[in-house]
């Protein structure tokens, strides 16, 4: 299973960007998919989660800015990251977990495979 990250970049604080992950290996309509970020410093935080049954869960600090969302179609997964804020950068990574998860949705260590991760910066 491969995930490729894209669509990360440097936007100034209010801009928009859209991040996506392409899978292969894997057919995504049967797993959960997360993404997940790391500011310097800090550790992994979910951010946004999207079920085979397109539920959606967020954390509260990208709740009404970010939407997740996928195209079984395609295999892809996206973000769409809205009103961004400094706060908001960090590396994003797209993950893949079994959709039996549950209570653990949130927690990095249920994810299986990951993406090689990209780059949002959010500049003041």
């Amino acid at each position: 299973v491969q995930l490729q990250a894209s669509g990360g970049g440097l936007v100034q604080a209010g801009g928009s960007l859209r991040l996506s992950c392409a899978a292969s290996g894997r057919t995504l309509s049967n797993y959960v998919m997360g993404w997940f970020r790391q500011a310097p410093g800090k550790e992994r935080e979910f951010v946004a989660a999207v079920r085979w049954s397109s539920n959606t869960y967020y954390t509260d600090s990208v709740k009404g800015r970010f939407t997740i969302s996928r195209d079984n179609t395609k295999n892809m997964v996206y973000l769409q990251m809205n009103s961004l804020k400094p706060e908001d950068t960090a590396v994003y990574y797209c993950a893949t977990a079994p959709r039996a998860i549950t209570t653990t949705i949130r927690v990095p260590s249920s994810y299986d495979y990951w993406g090689q991760g990209t780059q949002v910066t959010v500049s003041s």
